[in-house]
């Protein structure tokens, strides 16, 4: 990475961070509603409250993500706009229009 992406790396190893530690509180809601007792659904306490300490724990995780994302973008369009390291740029030469003959004085 380049020196000036020195900061948009730190913000895609937060966002990394963030999305590992979503994937699990995922994963540990998964296993939370199903433990949960057969008749808790949404809108009982017990589901509800799961729920919610779900909730807070990702919101630190989320904010992240609307603090730092747009840097994901930023790479996006500097990686469009930048010249391909490994192929070369295409050169284009001049093709005769079929049918014509140019003539040259002598």
């Amino acid at each position: 990475m380049q020196n000036r992406w020195g900061y948009r790396g730190y913000q895609v190893g937060v966002l990394h961070t963030a999305l590992d530690r979503l994937d699990a509180l995922h994963e540990e809601w998964q296993r939370a509603r199903e433990s949960l007792p057969a008749d808790a659904r949404p809108g009982t306490p017990a589901f509800d409250d799961a729920l919610a300490e779900h909730h807070a724990e990702s919101w630190s995780y989320l904010d992240d993500w609307a603090t730092h994302g747009h840097a994901i973008v930023d790479i996006n369009a500097a990686a469009q706009h930048a010249p391909s390291l490994l192929a070369p740029p295409p050169t284009i030469t001049a093709v005769p229009a079929p049918g014509r003959t140019t003539s040259v004085r002598r």
